[in-house]
């Protein structure tokens, strides 16, 4: 009905090894806000892909305290069309959020992804528990999914998101720590 699946590879925990690694082996973008929101740490990362086409989709995590207070946690997707991974975490039906978005209005939300200003549109019908937005960066679907609902204020902050498929020697200034469980069961 959708088309190729590509599967989810097993969650790796958060290491700068494990960033490495899936950097190295991805077609699409590993997003991550760079530099991290004060106290936000990497918390694990994911991507659906094989060994013979790389990974077409990616999903880092970061957690750190929330803008109203508690925690929060941020997963960042990027895939192409299709993949479905970040509707996995969004809590919706289909592979894309276009249904789900109303490109219509203005963009309720925009970062700073690869020097480009990205918008992101809400997206509606997902679980009470999470903020999701979408848009498109680098001609690949973009989705910010955010718990509690209330993090989601975090996309209103000049967030600044850098593929680190880009970076070089940062990649062992990245701060992490215990993996998130939401990469596991969103």
């Amino acid at each position: 009905m959708h088309g190729t699946v590509y599967p989810l590879q097993p969650v790796i925990p958060p290491s700068v090894e494990a960033l490495g690694a899936v950097v190295h082996r991805t077609h699409v973008p590993v997003w991550m806000p760079w530099p991290l929101p004060v106290g936000w740490l990497f918390t694990g990362v994911a991507y659906a892909g094989d060994d013979r086409s790389g990974g077409r989709a990616t999903a880092v995590a970061c957690s750190g305290p929330g803008p109203l207070g508690g925690p929060g946690e941020l997963i960042l997707v990027a895939e192409e069309l299709g993949v479905g991974l970040g509707a996995r975490y969004a809590g919706i039906d289909g592979p894309d959020p276009g249904p789900y978005m109303n490109i219509e209005k203005p963009p309720q939300a925009k970062v700073l992804a690869a020097g480009r200003p990205t918008p992101l549109w809400h997206v509606y019908r997902t679980p009470d528990d999470r903020a999701v937005f979408a848009g498109e960066a680098l001609g690949m679907w973009l989705w910010a999914v955010m718990w509690p609902e209330q993090s989601g204020l975090l996309m209103y902050d000049e967030l600044v998101l850098t593929d680190l498929r880009d970076a070089g020697a940062e990649l062992d200034l990245v701060p992490y720590g215990a993996l998130s469980p939401r990469l596991l069961r969103p």
